[in-house]
């Protein structure tokens, strides 16, 4: 059987993530904070559990309360009642994504130059998705759905450039 490739794996994710905050932005963006609540949710009470049981098999001078788990409960059910608060502060994080992705294609279609030789084209969709990055750092607030959107269309480019590439230059 065959293995997935790390990176034809990467752009079907990125091409369905890009679909989905387009076909339905409102929602993916509001969903997207909920689910991050329940994923600081979760672990809080897995660790509360595991205190209250542990605590009945330890002295109670050795079992110390874990606040921790108290705040991630409490911070992940912040999330899941206001997640409009969050999507604010999500929009720099997306922004970083794509800065970060557009870094990486550039670094990797320049790694890439000892072994083949790249035309130009394949350099402007990496410049496009770094230049769409730093445009939603610096302007969050202007148009969050639009940025979504944005942000969902430069997803599946680069989803499409990524699979373009590894079709390109795969080991074969």
């Amino acid at each position: 059987m065959k293995q997935i490739n790390n990176t034809l794996l990467r752009s079907i994710f990125a091409i369905l993530l890009g679909l989905m905050l387009i076909l339905w932005t409102e929602l993916a963006i509001l969903y997207l904070v909920m689910t991050i609540g329940v994923l600081f949710i979760f672990p809080g009470i897995i660790s509360l559990l595991s205190y209250f049981t542990q605590r009945k098999q330890q002295s109670a001078s050795k079992a110390i309360f874990p606040i921790e788990s108290a705040g991630s409960i409490l911070f992940g059910a912040w999330l899941l009642i206001m997640p409009e608060f969050f999507v604010n502060i999500l929009m720099y994080i997306f922004g970083g994504l794509l800065l970060i992705a557009g870094i990486h294609q550039l670094i990797t279609l320049i790694l890439a130059r000892k072994w083949n030789i790249i035309p130009w084209p394949f350099y402007i969709m990496p410049t496009i998705t770094l230049a769409i990055g730093i445009i939603i750092i610096v302007y969050p607030f202007a148009v969050i759905t639009n940025t979504f959107i944005l942000f969902g269309a430069t997803s599946i480019f680069y989803g499409l450039c990524e699979a373009i590439s590894w079709l390109r230059f795969r080991k074969r």
